[in-house]
């Protein structure tokens, strides 16, 4: 009897102490695809970036997912809209992620993340390429995947965000962004233990659209191994607007005949015009339907939090911690449970067909868009740190969960305090998907499951399931083994 008290003693204990993990997405053809399942992934992200990119400064101890609590609320609020990729626009990699990187893998909740920031030295300078381009820049780049790497739920880098925008950029920018793409890819390779998807995130600027998507996405002297060459290709579009628009009117079909034969993901890296308010997501059920899937992997909405100087938020955060969900959030939710999420994990037969093309400037259809395939080579110093790594590297390691329940009082849309508010970590091979729950506040009565309901009222001004917590239920089991064991 001791001995069986004493192997359960052991199972639980470890099991108390380990994180269940999200399985990796791998890029395979133009899907992304769950290594597990080998169901199609297909993205229903959004942006996460709190306090916007003025947010962002340095040396202050803080950035998205620096704080564990904020991502504890944020999570279950993700969760219940049915979230499966969140994307992080500024981060510091000196930081400890551990926590908010867990708990997101825990609810099933993937992280597309970008490598540069606004602050000085950490992203190109599209003025000033050749300077730009440095170890320094470098070094940066490289600690974020340093810091995210070890985390199963990292769904890719963006190596660029909107750099060929601004007159010239299409002529001297594209061979930089292809050399990025490549020091990633190549420290990556060298460093990290799975392979991790590097891509871009264009400007939606129609006249250079398909020649940036063709330059960065072809291979170099034919070869399909070539490191320059992006993994997947995110879209910034806001051209769906208004209960009036369609298909034809926000150009989707312009852009499913574009990327027609696309041998990567292409996916919307941001959408969702507020213009005119309120927003109605039409767009979200062409998106996820028929005239779409077959091309696109999905998209991320702009944006989770609520700034002073737009009016894209889904939710506001107030400075005490608690939050209210706008009306943004129940007209998204409500169209995401519509979506059958079956259908869109369904495979795709065509993703697989198409090789991609070798690349030559007959691909380039803008005659001042670079034609040259001739990328810069390393600055000083870059060959050395992708051949030893970056000096005291912060690797980032997933960590337990240990509490579910969010204490931060949460309001719905209606005024209404969402009650029994927490996540509901998932089995290792599933990503959160919708599931029809409707946090609109209209519910009367209240639920100790994470879906919630809503009284009470929401404060006019500030300064800003009920899930067992099972490591702790298994942690409490792993004591009583050990109790009997020593009687």
């Amino acid at each position: 009897m001791a001995s069986f008290f004493n192997i359960l003693f052991v199972l639980l204990a470890w099991t108390a102490s380990s994180a269940l993990a999200v399985r990796n997405v791998k890029v395979q053809g133009s899907d992304y695809v769950n290594n597990a399942t080998s169901d199609r992934f297909q993205i229903l992200g959004v942006a996460y970036q709190p306090g916007g990119s003025a947010g962002f400064t340095a040396g202050s101890g803080i950035d998205p997912l620096s704080n564990g609590t904020n991502c504890l609320r944020d999570a279950a609020l993700m969760q219940r809209l049915g979230i499966n990729t969140i994307r992080i626009y500024n981060l510091d990699p000196s930081l400890n992620h551990d926590m908010c990187a867990s708990i997101f893998n825990a609810v099933g909740i993937y992280m597309l993340l970008d490598v540069n920031s606004p602050l000085p030295n950490e992203s190109l300078n599209p003025g000033d390429l050749t300077s730009s381009y440095n170890a320094a820049y470098l070094n940066r780049i490289f600690a974020v995947v340093e810091a995210f790497k070890n985390y199963p739920n990292t769904l890719g880098f963006f190596g660029g965000n909107e750099v060929i925008q601004n007159p010239g950029s299409q002529t001297t920018s594209p061979p930089y962004l292809r050399a990025v793409t490549r020091d990633l890819k190549n420290y990556i390779a060298k460093h990290s233990q799975r392979n991790i998807p590097v891509g871009y995130s264009a400007a939606d600027v129609r006249d250079y659209l398909a020649d940036t998507f063709a330059y960065l996405s072809c291979d170099i002297d034919g070869s399909s191994s070539d490191p320059s060459r992006i993994d997947f290709f995110g879209l910034n579009s806001y051209s769906w607007c208004g209960k009036d628009a369609t298909f034809q009117s926000a150009g989707y079909d312009i852009l499913i005949e574009m990327f027609g034969n696309t041998t990567i993901p292409v996916f919307f890296s941001e959408y969702g015009c507020n213009k005119p308010q309120p927003r109605v997501f039409d767009e979200v059920q062409a998106l996820y339907g028929p005239n779409m899937t077959g091309v696109m992997s999905g998209g991320i909405v702009y944006e989770y939090v609520q700034e002073a100087s737009n009016n894209f938020g889904l939710v506001d955060l107030y400075d005490n911690g608690t939050a209210a969900l706008r009306g943004d959030y129940d007209v998204l939710q409500k169209q995401y449970n519509k979506l059958d999420i079956k259908a869109l994990q369904s495979g795709n037969a065509s993703a697989t067909a198409l090789k991609s093309p070798s690349c030559s400037g007959s691909l380039i259809t803008e005659s001042d868009f670079s034609k040259s395939f001739k990328i810069p080579s390393l600055p000083t110093g870059g060959q050395t740190l992708i051949d030893n790594g970056i000096q005291n590297p912060n690797n980032g390691k997933l960590v337990p969960i240990t509490q579910t329940a969010v204490k931060a009082t949460v309001y719905a849309s209606n005024g209404g305090t969402i009650k029994d508010l927490a996540i509901k970590p998932l089995a290792e091979d599933q990503s959160n998907t919708p599931n029809g729950q409707d946090t609109s506040g209209s519910a009367s009565t209240s639920s100790t499951s994470a879906s919630g309901t809503s009284t009470g009222l929401k404060p006019k001004s500030t300064s800003g399931s009920g899930c067992t917590n099972v490591h702790f239920f298994l942690a409490t089991l792993a004591f009583i083994a050990f109790a009997f064991q020593r009687a």
